[in-house]
């Protein structure tokens, strides 16, 4: 053992052996990352010193950077609501994120009361709402092509599917959750693809988004501050994120595509959704290589596959179990005689 590593070790274990004393951020509750690390069984490492932390167990790899708001958590990109911190070498998180993010994707849930049978599919945009616009192609247009192909896969897996929209016609945004509260959908998925302005070369991949925790501000452009207060959708916001992290986890690793991450936002399809509900930006239109396989049917048959996958995966983790099946009872022999 060198010199070095032994320091480290002896560092790291000095820093879980001595409680640092809670903080406070810009008015926000943190509380050190090492102390949250032992009381909870994970091991700590400085990947870069000062900057880039791990903490593992068994099972999970948490990978946390100073003064960023995204975690990697078991390889997955999922934004925090407020940066990590690094005070004289100890490292805090927002006791919100703990809460809101960390907790919910370490943390087996509970199994839901009842199983999941139907799922809502919001094709985003229509009718006079093009959506974003490159050349003669608009978003509409592919978002309701992809959903017809989620739709297909998702019967041919024993969904029920119902679509906010089925052709190119306008849906105003509060009856696109509106019908999928009425209908009793057990999920809502909305689909999107993305666009931007600078880096259209570079700036390309899936961005899976839920509701935006009570306290915290959206990650989204245009979005909230943190003082917005609670909305429907918050109700079922732990079982939103674990869908949208499983979302984003297949659409990454079944695609290979870059991983831009769990995201936060208010969007009115999310806020008053009775039922965990997700937007999926399905990738970026401006990029030169990734709009031609947005453009290719072939290529959104691929995105829905890895759709369902997410989906399944969502499932098998909080469906109720099925009951264990019992043998019938013997037959008495003199019956069987008869």
């Amino acid at each position: 053992m060198n010199r070095w590593f032994a320091w480290l070790v002896m560092l790291c274990l000095g820093c879980a052996l001595t409680p640092a004393p809670a903080a406070s951020v810009n008015g926000q509750p943190y509380v050190p990352l090492m102390d949250w690390a032992r009381a909870n069984g994970f091991r700590c490492s400085w990947l870069r010193w000062g900057d880039e932390i791990a903490l593992t167990n068994r099972t999970t790899r948490l990978v946390f950077d100073r003064n960023s708001r995204t975690a990697s958590i078991n390889g997955v990109n999922v934004w925090l609501s407020f940066p990590v911190a690094v005070d004289r070498g100890t490292p805090y998180i927002a006791q919100l994120d703990l809460n809101t993010v960390i907790r919910p994707l370490i943390s087996l849930p509970r199994p839901d009361a009842r199983p999941m049978t139907t799922i809502c599919i919001d094709p985003g945009h229509g009718g006079k709402d093009t959506g974003n616009h490159t050349f003669w192609r608009s978003e509409k247009t592919y978002t309701l092509a992809l959903a017809l192909e989620l739709r297909d896969q998702l019967k041919r897996a024993g969904f029920n599917v119902i679509l906010t929209r089925s052709k190119d016609a306008f849906v105003d945004l509060p009856d696109r959750s509106a019908l999928a509260n009425r209908r009793g959908a057990d999920l809502f998925v909305s689909l999107h693809f993305n666009a931007t302005q600078v880096g259209r070369d570079q700036v390309q991949g899936p961005e899976t988004y839920c509701i935006t925790p009570v306290g915290a501000s959206s990650s989204n452009a245009q979005g909230e501050g943190a003082n917005y207060g609670p909305t429907t959708g918050n109700r079922c916001q732990d079982r939103s994120l674990l869908l949208a992290y499983q979302m984003e986890k297949s659409l990454v690793r079944n695609l290979g595509l870059p991983d831009r991450g769990v995201r936060r936002a208010r969007f009115a399809v999310l806020r008053d959704a009775t039922m965990p509900a997700i937007l999926i930006e399905c990738g970026y239109m401006t990029h030169p290589a990734e709009s031609k396989k947005i453009y290719n049917a072939g290529y959104r048959q691929q995105l829905a596959q890895a759709m369902v996958k997410g989906i399944l995966a969502y499932q098998k983790l909080t469906v109720p179990p099925l009951p264990p099946r019992t043998s019938p009872p013997p037959v008495p022999q003199a019956t069987r005689d008869k």
